[in-house]
């Protein structure tokens, strides 16, 4: 992971922007972006729109296009990640940014174009929706954004082409914020006393224990009692 600089927030907000990629394969360093969509959101309503296809410059393998169903002559006009990234993270501003399993793959995206292309450092604070439905939803045997989608009984229509896929997980982000709420009621937040983060039960040799949500980046404790 190449390190995201935002905190990981575990929290239900009103105003935030939620996002999501498709690429060339998995591995920022070598693959590329080829679609950034996203949606701004105020007062929990969709405000605002940003789609935009990305020519990557290089070939999109046969296994990525079976997934996203982008192809070579789609991106053919599509402008470069020079543009493109630059026109998403003006979208983004300094908004919460939300999206499901962008901590471990999005993200990392977003940082190493940043910085290859910029220069810069993107310190958005971020929610990431597959760790609240894994929280939250331990009772499913998987936490893909279509598992979480069928549990709310949202549509997958159109699921792994970005747009399509940030409208849905904004869905599954509100209904996992109600969840958080009822759930903030009977348990109180902890936060991390060295990052501010908040903290989770884990269970360690000594028994349980408060760590902190953002570990291994951040490696604060506290003891539980």
């Amino acid at each position: 992971m190449i390190g995201n600089k935002g905190k990981r927030l575990n929290q239900y907000i009103n105003d935030y922007v939620v996002f999501d990629l498709e690429t060339t394969g998995i591995r920022p360093h070598t693959d590329e972006i080829i679609e950034i969509s996203a949606i701004r959101v105020r007062e929990h309503k969709a405000a605002e729109e940003f789609s935009t296809l990305v020519n990557p410059g290089m070939h999109i393998p046969a296994a990525a296009s079976r997934v996203n169903h982008i192809t070579d002559d789609m991106v053919e006009e599509a402008p470069p990640l020079f543009e493109a990234l630059g026109d998403f993270l003006e979208f983004a501003g300094n908004d919460i940014l939300v999206g499901h399993n962008i901590h471990s793959f999005d993200l990392n995206f977003i940082h190493q174009g940043a910085m290859r292309l910029y220069g810069v450092i993107v310190e958005n604070d971020y929610i990431d929706t597959l760790y609240m439905a894994r929280q939250y939803l331990p009772e499913l045997s998987h936490h893909k954004l279509s598992d979480v989608a069928a549990y709310f009984d949202i549509s997958t229509a159109g699921a792994h082409r970005a747009l399509n896929d940030c409208i849905m997980n904004q869905k599954c982000y509100e209904e996992l914020g109600k969840i958080l709420v009822q759930r903030r009621k009977t348990q109180p937040e902890i936060l991390c006393p060295k990052c501010g983060a908040e903290m989770v039960k884990r269970s360690g040799k000594f028994g349980e224990f408060y760590g902190c949500s953002d570990y291994p980046r951040c490696r604060g404790t506290r003891k539980i009692g």
